[in-house]
């Protein structure tokens, strides 16, 4: 008999074409997406005078230098619109998809590439953006890759790769009200810490994960990487195959019941160890938020800021005390007293219709008191958006409506977050500077951050509404 094998090991064993002495393995790559950082691997391989393998097997995706205000330009700033060119011209010239400025399927990669049926259950997926791991939602092993690597899956359609060890994290028992995949995700960060996962390829397994819909899934595995993690996955089940089928790169038809026979081999099995497992349960997590410049610093929107002279290990205490200073707060002031300049509701993390539906819930018959924009994650999502009505919702209540892209969460399409001001963000980093230089940066749920962005601070969003989250 087989040794039982974990979901990863069945996704790795079935793509290693060669294994080194060391152990690295050469893997083949199922899909390969681009965005317009990809410029420097065409680049490379034009200077090497190669080509492109599987044209057939990459798809390019316009997102981040994409200008959520005037897209029709690609971006207003013509520094800014040269990325976008560039992966135009690329594309172009190799045979490869594009999904740029004007299709009705553009939109952040990570959104538009699930939403296209582009990612599937057992394939390996790369792309230049540590964000990739989100695809893991549908059960396929997915993780970013750097430019140098981006240019090999170009020219070869494989990757060399070390395997990693891996990791189950086993989330039980059910959500308490106004608690969701966002506060799931950042309370786990704080608790195994920014750096443990690191070395390892993540399952999330459990009642409550099995509970969450695919979008909630995706935000969890996307923010794997926050934790350390390669990689983060959820094995594939009946909302997997249901959200699946009928996308525009789905299997169809006799391919459809092919496919979907093998998927439902897609499990861990019973008796596959881990390296490693960690057990939480649900009933310990609350709505949360980071208040300082790493996702592991999380509380309770009821907590208060650490005092760093309570710290014992002094680096740990020099570390608070500049983190604090660099985010203007004061020990022990309570997190519902922060007041915030801004509000973002977007990016890879938080911008699919399920998110905006619940921002929807909390902005609905209330005003923004701070600037507070909503930028959804795909061209079809703010079409479907709009039949809802939630665009109406959003304007009434004084947010301002834009197109897709990955906007604020990164800063490099001129949406920023301007020196010293405090911004509530459903992104998934809150490094110093990474929404602007001097830019400071609450990570929350969609809901949280609308409920900051009608209150002018951190909210509690149990105190406004529990309907519709």
């Amino acid at each position: 008999m087989s040794k039982p094998q974990t979901l990863f090991e069945k996704i790795w064993s079935r793509h290693v074409i060669f294994e080194r002495e060391d152990g690295t393995s050469l893997l083949a790559i199922d899909r390969h997406l681009c965005h317009e950082g990809s410029f420097h691997a065409f680049d490379k391989l034009e200077r090497e005078n190669r080509i492109i393998r599987r044209p057939d097997l990459t798809f390019g995706i316009a997102d981040h230098y994409v200008s959520t205000k005037a897209p029709e330009l690609g971006n207003e700033e013509e520094s800014l619109r040269i990325p976008i060119e560039k992966l135009t011209k690329n594309t172009q010239k190799a045979g490869i998809q594009l999904y740029g400025i004007g299709t009705p399927e553009q939109g952040i990669v990570h959104v538009a590439g699930p939403e296209q049926g582009l990612t599937l259950p057992g394939i390996t997926l790369v792309c230049g953006d540590s964000h990739t791991a989100t695809h893991g939602a549908l059960g396929c092993l997915a993780f970013g890759i750097g430019a140098s690597e981006v240019a090999h899956v170009l020219a070869t359609q494989t990757l060399w790769q070390e395997k990693p060890k891996t990791m189950r994290i086993n989330i039980e028992g059910e959500l308490s009200p106004g608690v969701v995949a966002k506060d799931v995700i950042l309370h786990l960060i704080s608790v195994i810490g920014a750096n443990g996962a690191t070395g390892y390829m993540i399952e999330y397994a459990g009642s409550t994960v099995r509970n969450l819909s695919i979008e909630g899934r995706m935000t969890m595995c996307n923010m794997s990487i926050e934790a350390g993690g390669r990689a983060g996955m959820v094995a594939p089940d009946k909302k997997t195959f249901d959200y699946i089928k009928g996308r525009k790169h789905s299997p169809k038809n006799g391919n459809w019941d092919l496919a979907l026979k093998d998927w439902r081999t897609l499990f861990s099995d019973k008796e596959a160890t881990f390296d490693k497992e960690i057990y939480v349960k649900s009933s310990d997590i609350a709505p949360s938020l980071t208040w300082g410049n790493s996702p592991e610093e999380t509380l309770p929107v009821t907590g208060e800021i650490p005092d760093p002279r309570k710290e014992p290990d002094e680096s740990r205490r020099e570390a608070l005390e500049l983190t604090l200073k660099y985010m203007g707060l004061t020990a022990g002031t309570q997190l519902k007293d922060i007041k915030v300049d801004r509000v973002f509701i977007g990016s890879c993390t938080n911008s699919r219709i399920e998110d905006l539906r619940s921002a929807a819930a909390i902005a609905q018959g209330r005003k923004t008191q701070v600037p507070a924009i909503i930028v959804p994650g795909s061209a079809m999502i703010k079409i479907q958006a709009e039949n809802e009505g939630l665009d109406q919702i959003f304007i009434e209540a004084g947010f301002d409506w834009r197109a897709t892209g990955c906007s604020m969460c990164v800063g490099m399409n001129g949406d920023i977050t301007p020196p010293g001001e405090r911004c509530a963000s459903t992104s998934n980093r809150n490094f110093k500077g990474r929404q602007g230089p001097g830019s400071r940066t609450h990570l929350m749920s969609p809901a949280m951050a609308a409920a900051a962005a009608v209150t002018g601070r951190i909210t509690d969003v149990r105190e406004l509404t529990t309907v519709g989250l």
